[in-house]
């Protein structure tokens, strides 16, 4: 196993180490060639720092408002803002024991927990 990773190590090094060793340094005639070079850098930094600014303008606020919970006291009623449909309840029968149901709740209704039993 062993020599498997020693031979593959000597396989990339023999690959690699001589286009490592032949590069030619960086020199400053290659900037002198290319005198924009450094605006055009600078304009690049400004359009993508702007780009984050407006980012951050429009995100924010958005990502804040969007959801916000509100706890009530256990026991307090709420009122519905839309209908609810097919709300599993439970009802009482004629003989006052309870039993399953379904029901659409409209808007507007106020519900309570289940006091449970007392």
């Amino acid at each position: 196993m062993l020599n498997l990773i020693i031979n593959i190590v000597m396989g990339l090094l023999k690959m690699f180490l001589p286009a490592i060793l032949d590069r030619k340094p960086d020199t400053c005639e290659d900037a002198k060639r290319q005198p924009e070079l450094k605006q055009r850098l600078r304009d690049r930094v400004k359009k993508a720092g702007w780009g984050a600014v407006i980012f951050l303008i429009l995100a924010l606020p958005a990502g804040c408002t969007r959801i916000r919970t509100v706890y009530i006291p256990a026991g307090e009623p709420v009122r519905l803002r839309e209908p609810v449909k097919n709300v599993k309840i439970w009802t009482l029968d004629k003989d006052g024991t309870p039993v399953p149901g379904v029901v659409d709740v409209p808007e507007g209704w106020y519900v309570l927990p289940d006091p449970g039993k007392e």
